[in-house]
């Protein structure tokens, strides 16, 4: 076909189904043809974009992204998958600055505070009041309250935090704040504001400066001494098991799972524990031939409960999902299965977490492949029950 001659608007919906198929080949190379050029209209660099991301050509999905941002600065949709193209990469300073753009977006807009105070830009503001609120998911609020007390030593204001009710109890053990507040109540008034995920711009926050001290959350006592009865009489090692995240998340079929994927872990002398949370905690009726595996899903009423089983158990083995970042931010041991192109916040190419010391990754090779990487979170298993 003459890349001259093509109908361009044919093209882009022959690419929109590819894409639709995950033919992510077939769909880069349609598009490196019709713009064999060069050039080409911004919606087919987008698709071409898409195609190189899903098949974990990051750097060129990189440099499509930037030539897209240059090319048309008020495309904001671009400028956000830059910033997570960027962050993915260990690119911090650029990757926080374009992160700024997530609350202009069409369906993240309503998500935005609007609030008549200045936001904190990383200035020393001593003697004033910072209000810093927590937004996004669970998982967010837990991987980024690290950085109040930073907050509060390079501002030098009184610190007022928000967050949602669900991790108050836990945020009440956290240093660096001065007053606690939930999500919902009004605060004592304030002189500037900075979102939790904004910390990181306003601190100019590197790679080279995680994790910081960890652990910066702790397990409640009374909690601890409840739970530790409960899993006294089971024995070691224990592990805990979550297959899927939260399924309104939009990445939330190439992060889950079904419990059913995980029989390779089945082994005889492991204590496997179900912390599995909403409609796939129902799979844990009829665990995977040779599991043993007890459900606490029901009896896991909050954050609370879920810190102190981390807090006492030999490992977690999980999605990407909010008790992954509950167990980083105690400190405690976390296996983590990610998909071929993981969150941002995973980075590339490596088995440990720069964010959480003592965290082990492990990746599909290629898209969809969870089998491999299962296998080797079973080996794992192997080795620590040989030593437990």
């Amino acid at each position: 076909m003459n890349p001259a001659t093509m109908d361009l608007e044919a093209v882009h919906q022959q690419v929109n189904l590819l894409l639709q198929a995950e033919r992510w080949p077939e769909a880069e190379a349609m598009l490196c043809q019709a713009m064999a050029s060069g050039s080409g209209p911004i919606p087919l660099w987008r698709q071409l974009y898409v195609a190189f991301r899903q098949q974990g050509k990051i750097l060129e999905a990189t440099q499509v992204l930037d030539m897209i941002a240059q090319a048309t600065p008020g495309d904001l949709d671009t400028r956000f998958d830059l910033s997570e193209m960027l962050l993915l990469q260990g690119e911090f300073t650029r990757g926080w600055s374009e992160y700024r753009f997530r609350y202009r977006l069409e369906h993240t807009r309503m998500l935005e505070r609007h609030i008549q105070k200045p936001r904190w830009e990383g200035q020393q503001i001593e003697g004033k009041t910072l209000l810093i609120h927590s937004e996004q998911g669970f998982g967010d609020t837990f991987q980024f309250l690290r950085l109040v007390e930073r907050a509060r030593q390079q501002s030098g204001a009184q610190i007022i935090l928000e967050v949602n009710p669900e991790c108050y109890q836990l945020a009440r053990g956290l240093s660096g704040h001065d007053q606690l507040l939930k999500q919902g109540t009004l605060p004592p008034p304030f002189d500037f504001h900075c979102e939790l995920m904004s910390l990181p711009a306003a601190l100019g926050l590197q790679l080279e400066q995680l994790p910081g001290t960890v652990p910066y959350l702790f397990a409640d006592p009374a909690r601890l001494e409840k739970w530790r009865a409960r899993l006294a009489d089971l024995p070691h090692p224990l592990v805990g098991l979550v297959w899927a995240g939260n399924p309104a998340n939009g990445n939330d079929k190439r992060r889950s799972m079904a419990l059913s994927d995980l029989a390779p872990l089945a082994q005889e002398g492991i204590t496997f524990l179900a912390l599995q949370k909403g409609p796939a905690a129902a799979q844990a009726v009829t665990p995977p031939p040779g599991m043993s595996l007890l459900s606490l899903s029901d009896e896991i009423q909050d954050f609370d409960d879920t810190a102190a089983i981390l807090s006492l158990i030999d490992t977690l083995i999980s999605v990407d999902s909010s008790p992954v970042h509950l167990a980083g931010a105690l400190g405690r041991p976390a296996w983590v299965l990610l998909p071929f192109v993981p969150c941002w916040r995973w980075l590339l190419q490596r088995d440990d977490s720069p964010w959480y010391p003592g965290m082990r990754l492990f990746r599909q090779p290629a898209y969809g492949q969870w089998q491999p990487a299962i296998q080797n979170v079973a080996s794992a298993l192997k080795e620590l029950k040989d030593k437990t």
